[in-house]
């Protein structure tokens, strides 16, 4: 098992957050297999203020690269992607074009 954290933000607009937070309770069938055929174990994402955090747990041979082809192959991921968009904007340390930030970790009991 491998283990990843992300950041990002939702638009600061409490509207906003509440519909994301709607979706989120019933996301599309065909996200939710993308997620386990790409190898995801387990998502969990939490939120304060607009500021979110995501703990994905994976197969061992899970591959970003990987995900990503598939993802860009799948018309419908495509699509969740871009309606997401709507809701977020990328953290001040982001790059050019990155949604979700991969977190160091820099403790471990």
């Amino acid at each position: 098992m491998k283990r990843y954290c992300f950041a990002l933000d939702l638009k600061d607009d409490e509207a906003v957050i509440a519909e994301y937070e709607g979706i989120h309770r019933s996301i599309w069938p065909e996200i939710h297999k993308s997620i386990i055929d790409a190898g995801i174990t387990v998502m969990d994402i939490y939120r304060t203020g607009n500021r979110l955090f995501m703990i994905m747990e994976t197969e061992d041979d899970f591959s970003f690269e990987k995900k990503d082809a598939m993802d860009a192959g799948n018309p419908v991921v495509q699509q969740w992607e871009a309606l997401m968009w709507t809701y977020q904007q990328a953290i001040p340390s982001a790059r050019p074009g990155e949604k979700w930030v991969m977190m160091k970790q820099i403790f471990s009991l």
